[in-house]
């Protein structure tokens, strides 16, 4: 099974440089606003992972710009989950402008469970993410 979620964004004017095109850091924030929409529709909101006990640090992040996103223009980001045997997380994100269909970016993340008292990476997959698997079908 799949699990994606599809967000819609408006570039706003604080993200363009005086030309008008979005500043390529932006990139990496919409694929955070796509990781916030796939906790939203799935239950695995960084909120939820913290009331089980643990943070979710990013520590890998990868973009290929394919294309200029400007001030006015929307982008689609597709955020599709990508499940491993580790105790990780990992997202992979296209990019689309919809007014022209054109991939901008594709890009990846990987984020690791810590424990939110002691900061200790966990090894081991937390039972709470095993139950959010089965859930979906993963397991």
């Amino acid at each position: 099974m799949i699990l994606t979620e599809c967000t819609n964004i408006l570039i706003r004017f604080n993200e363009a440089d005086p030309l008008g095109i979005v500043w390529h850091g932006h990139y990496v924030r919409y694929f955070e606003d796509g990781r916030e929409a796939f906790g939203e529709k799935y239950g695995l909101r960084y909120l939820d992972i913290f009331d089980e006990g643990f943070t979710v640090p990013v520590v890998n992040v990868q973009c290929d710009y394919k294309r200029s996103l400007r001030y006015g223009d929307r982008v689609v980001v597709e955020t599709r989950y990508i499940d491993d045997l580790a105790a990780k997380i990992k997202f992979e994100y296209i990019l689309t402008n919809p007014a022209t269909g054109e991939i901008v970016a594709k890009g990846s993340s990987v984020q690791v469970f810590l424990d939110k008292e002691t900061a200790s990476l966990q090894l081991i997959t937390p039972p709470f993410f095993m139950e959010w698997k089965r859930k979906h079908g993963l397991v």
